[in-house]
């Protein structure tokens, strides 16, 4: 806690460096005096300063130097024998070893507790504490990051480490001998280490991957895999057990592919894991899906659905009965636009039900099934079932083969507002693909409402965004792409004439990264009568296509084009994600 001279002192630097305006000091010091809160607690909560910058000074001001633990590599051994929660209560990061030396980064530098701690550390490795002040935001990143989970790994490899080079070559009894370590603490660690910190970092999927010398854990964030831990080859056999006991799967079958499921709560927060085992040239390979099953389904706004195309889905939505679908590749997000579209026409006086495969979203107020094929439900003989529920919305949660799709047809003919995903490159694609299904095409114009299409696409961190200039060539194909869009989906003068493009070069905000998650450009169709009277015709995707166009829907290139004017994605993510789409298109 900084003196009162010293928090005058910050305030007056502030303003010195331009930093804050002398109202805002004003401001600072009269709120600090009246909450009785520090000056540094006032501008963190108005974030009237960079968290790194605010450090920086305070830094200064109480003689102690700054480390910005956000560009830092911590060094694992200086965070060996280090518990998890002794850094966690007092708010310190070993990230160095210098000759003699521990050097510390402290949120809090002059907490007496948080000093005796360091200073037993530091005695037990027979170093002296060197003290460095870092921004909490710093803290967290390094607790939450790779080292950390390396170093609490380590612990626990290092107990159980001479168990797993006693188990000998010897099949049965190894199977017997690795199922008894998977039982015990050690390797429960390892695997709840690995899992945690996946769930802290907001990765989506775990690989667990053997090679010729090593066992590599990565982590998908933001739709990228990232290596995050390497660990000995001799460790795979007990981690994959692990999994295995924790997914109710065969321990001693290796040959085949198994599919499991497992929940764990973590602070509070309840998570769903699906678990794929794969035979590979190494050893076994584990694919953990996770799924929080506490998150809520984002609005439109946040999915990135906003302009014409939302009052058009808004407009569909509403149909007392037809079908809408929502195509696009594994991954592309569609399951949580239908959820968001769920929740949207969620009310007390509609009877909504759901058949999904995993339920990935819990909605107070909608009744939801997971579907089993093994024993038999699968969504065509789920929605057999359904239909005597009395519905006035189904949600099934994709298309994938005749049974199914004649099943929605014949429920949106009998009053049924029903929404799907299928899979094809884009929104008119999902006609022929029914057509190929078996689906009579004079059926289908009768349903069918709406079709769309969307892929996800890396959001620009705003704290670094900047602009680049177009040049003459590119200024004159994106002008092209965008020819002959309706006026009503330019907002930003940018878009009607472009000049500049967005770039982000990585700042401590996005973690150097240059991206702060993911948002899905759309492509929206509605089936108009000029539609629905070709696909009684001439049901063939180029005239569908055409037709389309002719109305003025917009590609899912052409919004993303907008969006990557508008600064919110980068347009290199835009032409890579619907270059395949495009090329259904030509």
């Amino acid at each position: 806690m900084l003196s009162e001279s010293q928090q005058g002192e910050l305030l007056q630097l502030l303003v010195q460096r331009g930093l804050i305006k002398t109202e805002q000091a004003q401001h600072i010091s009269s709120r600090a005096k009246q909450e009785n809160k520090a000056a540094m607690a006032v501008i963190r909560a108005e974030n009237l300063v960079y968290p790194e910058v605010l450090a920086q000074v305070i830094a200064e001001v109480i003689g102690v130097p700054y480390i910005d633990l956000q560009k830092t590599k911590v060094n694992d051994d200086a965070l060996a024998e280090v518990s998890r929660k002794a850094i966690t209560t007092y708010r310190f990061v070993p990230f160095n070893i210098r000759e003699k030396s521990l050097l510390v980064a402290m949120e809090s530098p002059d907490d007496f507790q948080a000093q005796e701690a360091v200073k037993f550390i530091a005695r037990r490795k027979g170093l002296k504490p060197e003290i460095y002040l870092a921004s909490a935001e710093g803290i967290d990143r390094a607790l939450g990051g790779g080292a950390a989970a390396r170093v609490e790994i380590g612990g626990a490899l290092s107990e159980f480490s001479k168990e797993i080079e006693a188990v000998g070559e010897g099949g049965a009894k190894e199977s017997k001998e690795i199922e008894k370590i998977t039982e015990e603490a050690p390797v429960t660690k390892v695997v709840a280490v690995i899992i945690r910190h996946a769930i802290e970092g907001s990765a989506s999927d775990i690989h667990i991957e053997p090679e010729e010398k090593n066992l590599r854990i990565r982590y998908r964030i933001d739709g990228k895999l990232h290596t995050t831990l390497t660990l000995p080859l001799k460790v795979h056999a007990a981690v994959i057990s692990r999994i295995k006991i924790l997914s109710s799967l065969k321990i001693d079958e290796q040959r085949l592919p198994q599919d499991g499921r497992f929940s764990v709560t973590v602070d509070g927060r309840a998570f769903d894991f699906r678990v794929s085992m794969m035979p590979t040239t190494f050893g076994e390979k584990a694919a953990l899906r996770i799924l929080d099953k506490s998150s809520q389904a984002p609005s439109f706004a946040t999915l990135g659905l906003g302009g014409p195309m939302e009052k058009i889905f808004q407009q569909y939505l509403q149909s007392p009965h037809g079908i809408i679908l929502i195509s696009g590749p594994t991954g592309a997000g569609k399951s949580t636009s239908l959820f968001a579209a769920l929740s949207s026409l969620n009310a007390p006086d509609v009877n909504i039900v759901t058949l999904e495969d995993p339920v990935e979203y819990e909605i107070e107020g909608i009744n939801q099934t997971q579907i089993h094929p093994a024993i038999g439900l699968t969504f065509a003989s789920g929605l057999r079932s359904l239909l005597r529920q009395d519905p006035d919305i189904i949600m099934v949660g994709e298309i994938r083969d005749k049974d199914t799709a004649e099943l929605a047809v014949h429920a949106s003919l009998t009053g049924h507002l029903v929404l799907s995903t299928i899979h094809t490159n884009d929104a008119i694609g999902a006609i022929p693909r029914l057509v190929d299904m078996g689906i009579d095409a004079f059926l289908l114009a009768s349903s069918l409402r709406l079709v769309a299409a969307q892929r996800l696409v890396s959001r620009l961190c705003e704290h670094c965004r900047k602009e680049v200039m177009l040049s003459e060539s590119l200024k004159e194909q994106i002008t092209q792409e965008l020819k002959g869009l309706p006026d009503e989906y330019f907002t930003e003068e940018n878009q009607r004439a472009p000049r500049v493009l967005f770039e982000s070069g990585g700042c401590p905000q996005c973690q150097e990264t240059g991206v702060s998650g993911r948002m899905a450009i759309f492509e929206v169709v509605p089936i108009s009568r000029k539609l629905r009277t070709a696909m009684n015709e001439k049901p063939d995707y180029d005239t569908l296509q055409s037709v389309a166009r002719d109305e003025g829907a917009a590609t899912m290139r052409q919004d993303g084009l907008l969006k990557a004017l508008a600064g919110q994605v980068l347009y290199e993510d835009v032409m890579r994600a619907t270059a395949e789409a495009e090329e259904e298109t030509e």
